[in-house]
């Protein structure tokens, strides 16, 4: 059985006093939810970690939303993944959509970073998602397909099952659009089977997340999906309230 994962991607958003304010309140929203076998975590910005690494419940997820591949050197304006893990970060976001269109990343880099999260016993969440345009030719499964096999490649099975994938359509992302649930399943299931050409069953061991404008009056329909494995959620994150309706609706 995998253990559902929501993970607040807080993006540009909280300062480290809004930060701290949002970490000391979440106790009881994290109990409410180790009580009912969830994971939950936020992703705050670079600037905000360690206050919320500081003042946050032990059971609360600490992600980061990027990292660099390189452990040191003459990388200015990046962050090491043992700078994170220093500061108790667990988790890293690779790949989102935005990064990917803003900073021009792609899944082979994406590759680099996981093997070296991996490498440093750090979870790596890998974002996978198509456009609009591509979306409306139906070439969603080849593309995401495409995406998966280059982030995961050469990785050992035993590295693959350490990985949380988070599929989110890039035309769902901050729109209010969401994908209904029977989409989100149906390309979910399609990861999980390209997964499973590169893993066989080790592949039912992936978490795989949907995200795009999960909001808490939706999110309970994506829950009841079997290859639906949790949420990565972006402004319904962003304040306790908001989040705690959201654990409820994973209950």
């Amino acid at each position: 059985m995998r253990t559902k994962f929501l993970l607040g991607n807080w993006k540009m958003n909280k300062g480290p006093k809004e930060a701290e304010e949002f970490a000391s309140l979440s106790a009881p929203l994290v109990d409410l939810a180790a009580a009912h076998h969830l994971e939950v975590g936020v992703a705050p910005t670079f600037v905000s970690l360690a206050s919320v690494a500081s003042h946050k419940p032990t059971q609360l997820i600490l992600s980061a939303q990027n990292c660099n591949e390189h452990d040191h050197g003459a990388y200015t304006g990046e962050i090491s993944i043992s700078m994170l893990k220093e500061i108790g970060v667990t988790h890293c976001i690779i790949g989102h959509s935005e990064r990917r269109e803003y900073n021009g990343e792609t899944s082979e880099a994406c590759n680099l970073k996981i093997k070296a999260l991996l490498a440093n016993s750090l979870t790596p969440v890998y974002c996978c998602g198509e456009s609009l345009e591509t979306f409306e030719k139906g070439e969603t499964l080849s593309f995401v397909s495409e995406q998966i096999k280059k982030g995961f490649a050469s990785l050992t099975p035993e590295e693959a099952v350490k990985v949380v994938v988070a599929y989110e359509p890039i035309w769902a992302i901050g729109t209010g659009k969401s994908a209904s649930s029977e989409i989100a399943e149906a390309t979910i299931k399609g990861i999980r089977d390209v997964l499973k050409e590169l893993y066989g069953s080790r592949a039912e061991e992936i978490r795989i997340l949907y995200g795009g404008s999960v909001k808490p009056n939706n999110i309970a329909e994506y829950m009841k999906c079997p290859d639906i494995d949790g949420a990565l959620v972006g402004g319904a994150s962003l304040t306790i309230e908001s989040y705690r309706e959201l654990v409820e609706g994973m209950i």
